[in-house]
């Protein structure tokens, strides 16, 4: 493993401002330390030409978390995601559902074929410290509403064998399993009025999920929603890709009230790097962000699925380009998430995700190359390297493991 790789990534002021007890450490020191953790970033979303000469990750190009930026960051790990949106509950929508999930299977696949040097899929925690020990990077799979496994979860055991090993109950929307957070409307996103929880096919698949090894993932569903699972799940569960609603009032982010239920079970959150989750966007903020996208094409409700990844790019650019007049939230907005969990849960829940491809980024952490100013900013805070290694990997490794061991009784 590299250990110098992100040298110029972390400001030397920044090593300046580290607690006393750290502050003989040099840039090269933190690196150092940053290079012998293993990092796992728990949502990564690709685009559906994943592994096609047009977006290969094997090259520096304009996604965000490509092979050699996850070098240079010293990201080791991956979960990346078979994402489907929410479409209507009959039998055309299912089917519809269904080939796009399989269309992103196919995409990982595609791109483990093109890169075996550089890659491989893990489908056991054990897997996945066996990969990055021999040097490669590790490649998990996690699917992001389980919308397309089908009414009655007829595909669930497929995406088992294809490598599935989180599934989150919903996406924006309610669908056949379970509630949303959310709802799209006219007018964006908005929270959803009265939530019900899990349906009796979303309890059967928090079951079928404990027996295959798949862990559950909470992230967007609603509050009733995901309390039902973590009582109902005979393994830990996790939240993928959330943020704490305590630091910001936000519907896709948890209540205390979820964090501690995540965290009785044993599971873990997994803090994410998303603007919009971790402070206000005003009126005239949105107006700017949506010129930008006009201006560029992004025009419609599906634009982000119609958009390029070289399109993303200039709109992260862009919108990077209004921070100035809109500050953005930062690497140390998201290590307030983190302190949160901690303080209010344990440090043995809580993780770090980005969204990467899916929205995700903050200020300082915009890429993978970026990976290290997150340990970083956790050594800022005093957090010992083994802290750092339980919040970068451990705690999800540990609940993989129990959610493995649950299967295999």
């Amino acid at each position: 493993m590299d250990v110098v790789r992100t040298l110029s990534l972390i400001p030397l002021l920044l090593v300046a401002t580290l607690p006393h007890a750290l502050a003989q450490m040099t840039n090269e020191d933190v690196v150092s330390m940053h290079g012998h953790a293993l990092t796992i970033d728990s949502h990564i979303d690709i685009p559906v030409s994943l592994g096609t000469d047009a977006d290969d990750p094997g090259r520096d190009g304009p996604m965000q978390a490509d092979f050699p930026k996850m070098r240079s960051g010293g990201l080791d790990a991956g979960f990346f995601i078979v994402y489907v949106g929410q479409g209507e509950l009959t039998a055309s929508g299912y089917e519809q559902a269904y080939q796009r999930a399989l269309e992103k299977f196919a995409a990982i696949e595609r791109t483990l074929q093109r890169h075996p040097g550089q890659v491989e899929l893990a489908t056991t925690p054990q897997q996945l410290r066996d990969i990055v020990h021999r040097g490669r990077l590790a490649l998990a799979i996690g699917v992001e509403n389980a919308y397309p496994l089908g009414p009655e979860l007829e595909h669930l055991e497929e995406f088992y064998r294809r490598g599935a090993r989180y599934v989150s109950l919903t996406h924006v929307g309610h669908n056949q399993l379970a509630d949303s957070s959310m709802l799209r409307s006219a007018s964006g996103w908005e929270a959803v009025p009265d939530a019900g929880g899990l349906s009796a096919t979303g309890r059967r698949l928090v079951s079928e999920l404990n027996r295959l090894g798949i862990m559950v993932d909470v992230s967007h569903a609603s509050k009733e929603a995901t309390l039902e699972a973590a009582a109902l799940s005979q393994a830990p569960v996790i939240a993928s890709h959330s943020g704490v609603r305590a630091l910001y009032d936000h519907p896709r982010n948890l209540t205390d009230e979820e964090i501690l239920a995540i965290a009785e079970g044993d599971g873990v959150i997994q803090l994410v790097a998303f603007d919009s989750y971790m402070r206000e966007i005003s009126e005239d903020n949105a107006t700017a962000m949506g010129a930008i996208r006009e201006e560029l094409g992004l025009q419609g409700a599906d634009w982000f699925l119609r958009a390029s990844q070289e399109q993303h790019a200039q709109l992260r650019l862009r919108i990077n380009d209004l921070d100035e007049r809109w500050p953005r939230a930062t690497v140390s907005t998201l290590v307030d998430h983190i302190d949160y969990v901690v303080q209010l849960a344990g440090i043995e829940h809580a993780g770090i995700a980005s969204d990467f491809g899916g929205g995700g980024g903050v200020k300082g952490w915009d890429q993978a190359a970026q990976t290290a100013a997150v340990t970083a900013e956790l050594l800022r805070r005093e957090y010992t390297p083994e802290q750092i290694q339980q919040i970068w990997s451990g705690n999800l490794l540990r609940v993989w493991s129990r959610v493995e061991a649950r299967a295999q009784q």
